[in-house]
């Protein structure tokens, strides 16, 4: 189900993030490694579930750019390793908890945690590595560091709790909704950039590069995600095409839909989202509104947007490899489209 987006720029055929993963192959075995062994616990159930989403295939983008960040201002230390791996605790926390909340079915083409061993232990667990992430931190010992993980996961709680307010209200606007996925998403992606420079004592307009990069390139990357829930496939999303859609989540490719619409196709939208009549032809005539005003289209176009801010963020500090690996996320994060 879906209209497959083609956008054919020669960029974006070529776009990956292989040069990022050559240059932190060996700091990512260490960080793998720790994983293993900070996901561990007495209590049986605890790596069972940990292990289930953390060995389900994501990518790591977050805490390889975490070591790209620190390598590119010459750190030589140990506290990056533990900081990347703090990195993708938190996002492996809030994965579990996202599930539960939105009551999804699959991550990653596999059965959710919650659907395996239930909605209390997907939290608990995800509270488990929330608490060893931040151990990591204290260990790594930076105040700055830890000042800005911690602030960022807080931040993240708000927009799980803004996108909760705005569900299924299709009154939500443009800005708002943009204030939803600056924290649930974008956030992280921010933390994960910035503690890099910080622990490799970089210079303070540094810092904010990497912090202003991280913020624009997780708002780029969720609004690919916004577009391809309405025009990918099951396989570039590892969960069903229009997810989005059955379960009432205000995304932008809707947003513009519904106010480039007429009165009764905004009837259709409210009757869809805030009503629940969402089945298998009511997608189709989803995704055909949106191909009609062109929704996912410039929803792609805004992602683009938010790229561009992101390569800007970093075109003044010097050439280094790891600033080219980090440029390349960017176009591979626009390039999912395909």
């Amino acid at each position: 189900m879906g209209v497959v987006l083609n956008l054919d720029e020669k960029k974006n055929q070529q776009a990956s993030i292989q040069k990022l993963v050559d240059l932190t192959k060996a700091d990512m075995g260490r960080v793998n490694a720790l994983i293993l062994s900070k996901a561990g616990s007495d209590v049986e159930m605890i790596p069972e579930v940990a292990n289930h989403l953390i060995s389900s295939g994501g990518k790591r983008l977050r805490p390889m750019m975490t070591l790209a960040a620190a390598a590119m201002f010459g750190y030589e230390g140990e506290g990056h390793v533990q900081l990347a791996t703090s990195v993708e605790f938190m996002h492996t926390a809030t994965l579990l908890h996202d599930d539960v909340v939105d009551e999804s079915d699959l991550r990653r083409g596999k059965s959710t945690a919650r659907m395996i061993w239930g909605n209390q232990a997907s939290v608990l667990v995800g509270d488990y590595l929330l608490g060893q992430a931040f151990k990591m931190m204290v260990d790594v010992g930076s105040l700055d560091a830890l000042d800005v993980l911690a602030t960022s996961a807080s931040v993240i709680a708000e927009g799980e709790v803004m996108q909760l307010a705005a569900a299924k209200n299709m009154e939500t606007t443009e800005d708002e909704y943009l204030a939803v996925i600056k924290a649930k998403t974008a956030a992280l992606f921010s933390a994960a950039a910035e503690v890099g420079p910080i622990i490799a004592d970089a210079p303070r307009a540094h810092r904010l590069a990497l912090r202003s990069y991280g913020l624009n390139l997780g708002l780029a990357f969720q609004l690919i995600d916004d577009a391809l829930d309405y025009g990918g496939s099951a396989a570039d999303l590892g969960k069903n095409v229009g997810d989005d859609f059955r379960e009432g989540k205000i995304t932008m490719p809707l947003l513009l839909s519904y106010r480039r619409g007429s009165e009764s196709e905004r009837v259709f939208w409210k009757l869809s989202i805030e009503q629940g009549n969402n089945d298998d032809e009511a997608l189709q005539k989803a995704i055909g509104l949106m191909t009609k005003h062109g929704s996912i289209a410039d929803t792609v176009q805004r992602a683009r947007h938010f790229g561009e801010i992101a390569r800007d963020a970093l075109a003044p500090l010097p050439q280094t490899t790891q600033k080219d690996a980090l440029i390349d996320v960017i176009d591979f994060c626009i390039s999912r489209v395909n």
